[in-house]
């Protein structure tokens, strides 16, 4: 056999395990990923299932804040039946936020705040809420593992051809980082 020949086998073949690699790593990224996002629906589930308990106690004490009661409701079921990624971050921003006022409202009903159910469904929420923020944190460092592997040389060259491409984090949303943004009200 020629050298020439064997040089250029041993390039194409040194090229397709080079191909197989990127595709590879990048299959694995997106795989971090979606089990990363697959945590975040754990915690979320257990989520969902608090939620109606926590708005039937505070229902007996705040009668009159039936809208705010029914914008967590509505913000819970929307945040269950969305399907995408993307959609159950736009969802879960939305009922964070209502989950926020309706403990604002919690404040001001003193016989609420030292009710026994309501004050272990806090603490229960409040545990399932850091486990949230961990998981999105894990969560969002799969998510830039993943971004990077797209954006990286060589592998740049071939992610949009195997149908990768980057993909969103898990932020507060436009809505909540306004009211983040503020500096927090200390009073005494």
């Amino acid at each position: 056999m020629n050298t020439t020949i064997i040089v250029v086998i041993a390039v194409v073949v040194l090229l397709i395990i080079c191909i197989i690699g990127i595709y590879n790593n990048l299959v694995t990224l997106r795989n971090n990923r979606d089990n990363a996002f697959a945590n975040i629906d754990v915690q979320l589930k257990q989520r969902y299932d608090l939620v109606p308990q926590l708005v039937a106690t505070v229902k007996g004490y705040a009668t009159h804040e039936k809208e705010l009661l029914e914008k967590v409701t509505a913000a819970r079921t929307a945040a269950m039946s969305a399907s995408t990624i993307n959609d159950k971050i736009t969802a879960n921003n939305e009922l964070t936020h209502a989950m926020m006022n309706l403990r604002a409202v919690a404040e001001a009903y003193p016989d609420l705040k030292a009710n026994q159910n309501f004050l272990q469904l806090q603490g229960e929420i409040s545990d399932i809420e850091n486990k949230l923020a961990a998981t999105r944190r894990y969560f969002n460092s799969a998510t830039k593992e993943l971004n990077n592997g797209v954006q990286r040389f060589p592998a740049v060259l071939f992610a949009g051809m195997f149908g990768f491409h980057t993909e969103p984090l898990f932020d507060v949303g436009d809505a909540e980082r306004v009211v983040l943004d503020k500096a927090p009200e200390i009073k005494f």
